[in-house]
């Protein structure tokens, strides 16, 4: 039996049960698998886009500087950079001094690595089950918990296939109860370690429930944390690298920042901060506009009739490209500077707009969904923040929400 493998794609090894094409089934130990893909800017037929402001991003980098001290930053760049292009992305921080960049998942960790990215990368999803040797391969820093990933790092190592010792951070659970050893189960860890000599615990890090909410959890955290380091000190496991404080605890918890620092959302603009700049802007342009009376239905179930003769436009995004649908008869879109009421349904690629008391407005008008817009009715903004509280979420949502199909464009201002 023959599988077709598509170009330009990347071998995960393992063992699937697949069908040729008479039906029959047949175990196959290798297959090729096709990444996900952005939509490219050359290919780009629709207004639809999202710009990416590298100063924007420089600036926040620098203020998350500023603040950490003489703390290492590592730019959270999981889930495509906030959606926002990891690659490119990670350039642009490593140019203008990231210390180096955290992850959730290895696949994440080598798309950075296979962009040039020679920054040290942590892997924090502490998920790898039969590719440990591609993480060594790739040098790439593992997070560990358990001590199952411990002994298969230190197997990789004893088979002479990777250099000793193998550097990894421990996370120690504080509180979030995700992942992370418990402190229950801690001393046992720590015992065991002393077997596997081929694996060096480099860092220490765990991950902070409650730093937007207020100081007392994050105090709570940090306490425990300090008795896992002296917990582990007791058996001669001193890391030279300590880490806890996110965005959150960076701006407001200084007892939180240690050797490094891990802000995600703050690099990026959004999540509170009065000193950020928003980096990313999505924009699109007006492609239909009709006259409709009084009493006129809009959109999919007619949840929306207008009140009086009324002008309504259509942009080309709607749920699929990440306009949440929860903002149907309830967001705004910029347009000439001025905000248009969404009305109706949020549609998969379509969105409808009021703009009744826009004089002037014609087709290819620019629509801002999320970012800044200055024009003849006025100047505005709709940040990640105000749209989460509109529909009931938290900005990273917003941002990681626009979708693939939505090509990112780099600029300088």
């Amino acid at each position: 039996m023959g599988i077709k493998c598509l170009p330009r794609t990347r071998v995960l090894a393992g063992t699937w049960n697949v069908f040729d094409g008479g039906g029959k089934e047949a175990l196959v130990t290798e297959m090729r698998v096709l990444k996900p893909r952005r939509a490219a800017p050359e290919g780009v037929v629709r207004p639809t886009r999202a710009e990416i402001n590298l100063e924007a991003l420089r600036w926040n980098l620098h203020s998350a500087k500023k603040r950490a001290g003489a703390a290492k930053v590592w730019a959270v760049l999981k889930a495509d950079a906030y959606g926002h292009g990891a690659p490119a992305v990670a350039r642009t921080l490593e140019r203008a001094g990231a210390d180096g960049f955290c992850v959730a998942l290895l696949e994440e960790g080598i798309e950075l690595r296979e962009a040039g990215i020679v920054a040290p990368v942590l892997v924090m999803g502490g998920y790898y089950p039969g590719a440990h040797a591609e993480v060594i391969a790739r040098k790439l820093t593992p997070v560990v918990y358990d001590v199952s990933q411990i002994e298969a790092f230190a197997r990789l190592a004893r088979s002479g296939d990777a250099q000793k010792p193998i550097a990894v951070h421990l996370k120690v659970d504080t509180g979030m109860a995700r992942l992370g050893v418990t402190m229950h189960a801690l001393p046992d860890l720590a015992k065991s370690l002393g077997d596997f000599p081929e694996v060096e615990v480099a860092g220490l890090m765990t991950h902070l429930a409650c730093a937007e909410s207020g100081p007392e959890a994050t105090t709570e955290q940090m306490t425990l944390f300090d008795e896992a380091t002296a917990l582990l000190a007791k058996h001669g496991i001193r890391p030279p690298i300590r880490h806890a404080a996110n965005s959150a605890a960076l701006a407001s918890s200084p007892s939180s920042i240690l050797d490094a620092v891990r802000p995600g959302i703050a690099i990026f603009g959004a999540g509170g901060a009065p000193d950020l700049k928003l980096v990313m802007r999505v924009r699109t342009e007006i492609v239909s506009l009709r006259d409709l009376p009084k009493g006129a239905p809009v959109g999919y179930g007619a949840t929306f009739r207008t009140t009086r003769p009324s002008r309504i436009a259509t942009i080309p995004m709607g749920y699929a490209d990440g306009l949440s649908r929860a903002l149907s008869n309830a967001g705004h879109v910029l347009v000439r500077g001025k905000r248009a009421p969404i009305v109706g349904a949020v549609s998969m690629d379509m969105t409808m707009i009021d703009v009744t008391d826009f004089p002037g407005v014609s087709l290819r008008d620019e629509a801002v969904v999320l970012g800044a817009q200055e024009g003849p009715l006025g100047k505005d903004a709709i940040d990640a923040d105000e749209i989460a509280r509109a529909i009931g979420t938290i900005p990273w949502e917003v941002l990681t929400a626009v979708s693939r199909r939505v090509p990112r464009f780099y600029r300088e201002p």
